[in-house]
């Protein structure tokens, strides 16, 4: 494998100072390794945009105006984020051939900060999935193998093409997207680190909506300081998203390395629940000790709430998907089903254009929408919601940050079959800081039995990305680099 590709964001950055190499062998480094890609991470490739931005950061290097960390670092995009004149898709049919005339915020301040887009990366459909199985393009498939029979395994999703690209370098960082845990949980089975930043933190603007009041933009890198790095490149307020937070964007990377000593760590008692595999238990007790080693203060609390989770999760995305989704009718843009009569157009183009567990999700939520239904399941659903919030901000009066498992299990086999509520409990632990908008990240700390990767889960008080990355760097340095043992 080309050195180059080895490097992290920061290395990449201090040897481009050093004019230790170009970003154009860089970009080419990575453009060769993503043409002959086999794991189907890339659904959209785009070499010709790529050379073209790193030969605009070599003569910005020239000026000697390196002002940005991303200058001429190589990243990928998931297709969720509208790039101006390049297939988007969500990958959907219904989006199959879509070319925005825009460009999402995010994906923007990447840009202009001199990254090197390589393509856009798959997921599942509109990002509904944990495995990345839902693809209109085919499943991705993760690049650890079980140890024991060489099986493939799945890497998670939604995110699943975004954690693949980085965890196989093909690209030094990505751009995905969370829901309910669709940067966190295949950050864990990838073996990298991923962050979700406060709901607000990241504009939403140009990002194909799936659940409105809880999709925020995230970050895949394969180190901390790299995470770091790129979530301060990706954040700051816009006035495009009314959801959008007008708060200054701290440097992030200049919190790591900091003292935990007298931080006050919370364990969730309710997070020890039935199906948490034995290993992900003993990995979340040794980073315990870690962060004690570290000066911390270990605390068990309480999150009383965090059984109504999963249900009050799939109620309140369903229904919004449900409405966000009602705008792919075949008749302004994307995949049009010609029929003589609107009605039956409207209803072909939808039948064929949407996935299985797209219509799933859309039927679900229509229901919970439903005269005679709302109030018993969606009114319901959203009063759960706070109390679910409510515990967090109880929790965070007694403790500064909480630890937890980012998934109760690894990755499964990428040709087993499980039903879709199995699917739904892969984001038992991910799903309650979404539903409070909290920020929340995965770091890898270990490996499994079978040789996967497990992560734990470090969630933080609104706006404190930096203090979850500095407790994330301790677990880091303990555990070291867990992708730094894949072998392929």
């Amino acid at each position: 494998m080309n050195e180059l590709l080895r490097l992290t964001i920061a290395q990449m950055h201090e040897g481009l100072k050093r004019r230790e190499f170009s970003a154009v062998e860089l970009a080419k480094a990575h453009i060769d390794a993503v043409k002959n890609e086999k794991l189907n991470a890339f659904v959209t490739k785009t070499p010709e945009i790529a050379f073209a931005a790193a030969k605009r950061a070599d003569e910005t290097i020239a000026k000697q105006d390196i002002t940005s960390p991303m200058l001429g670092i190589p990243v990928g995009i998931k297709d969720l984020f509208c790039t101006k004149g390049i297939r988007t898709t969500a990958c959907s049919k219904m989006l199959e051939n879509f070319i925005p005339t825009y460009e999402a915020h995010v994906s923007r301040l990447l840009l202009e900060k001199g990254a090197v887009m390589l393509g856009k990366l798959n997921m599942d459909e509109f990002a509904m999935g944990s495995a990345n199985t839902n693809s209109y393009f085919g499943p991705v498939e993760n690049v650890w193998r079980r140890s024991s029979d060489g099986e493939k395994v799945v890497p998670g999703g939604s995110s699943g093409g975004s954690a693949v690209a980085v965890a196989s370098f093909l690209c030094a960082g990505s751009l995905g997207s969370d829901t309910g845990g669709s940067v966190r949980q295949p950050a864990a089975y990838c073996g990298i680190v991923g962050i979700k930043p406060t709901y607000g933190r990241c504009s939403r603007y140009g990002m194909i909506a799936f659940a409105s009041s809880l999709d925020q933009a995230g970050v895949f890198a394969r180190s901390i300081e790299d995470a770091a790095l790129m979530l301060e490149a990706i954040s700051g307020y816009d006035k495009r998203d009314s959801t959008s937070v007008n708060k200054e964007v701290p440097a992030f990377s200049s919190y790591i390395n900091n003292s935990i000593k007298g931080k006050r760590i919370g364990i969730p008692k309710e997070y020890n629940m039935d199906g948490v595999q034995d290993e992900v238990v003993s990995l979340w007790e040794k980073g315990e000790d870690w962060l004690r080693s570290g000066g911390a203060e270990i605390v068990e609390i309480s999150l009383p709430h965090t059984k109504y989770a999963l249900p009050v999760y799939y109620t309140i995305s369903s229904a919004e998907s449900s409405s966000n989704l009602a705008r792919y009718d075949g008749v302004r843009y994307g995949l049009r089903v010609q029929t003589e009569a609107l009605e039956e157009m409207y209803e072909s183009t939808r039948a064929e254009g949407f996935g299985l567990e797209v219509k799933r999700r859309i039927l679900m939520g229509a229901y919970a929408l439903s005269p005679g239904h709302y109030d018993m399941y969606y009114n319901k659903a959203e009063c759960a919601r706070t109390l679910i919030k409510q515990d967090f901000i109880n929790a965070f009066e007694k403790v500064d940050y909480i630890l937890a498992p980012s998934s109760p299990t690894g990755a499964f086999g990428l040709n087993d079959k499980p039903n879709p509520l199995m699917m739904c409990i892969n984001d038992v632990f991910t799903v309650p800081a979404s539903l409070a908008g909290l920020p929340a990240m995965s770091v890898p700390a270990g490996l499994s039995s079978e040789g996967l990767p497990l992560g734990l889960q470090i969630i933080g008080n609104y706006y404190d990305e930096a203090g979850i990355l500095n407790i994330a760097n301790v677990i880091e340095k303990s555990a070291g680099r867990v992708i730094e043992k894949l072998v392929f």
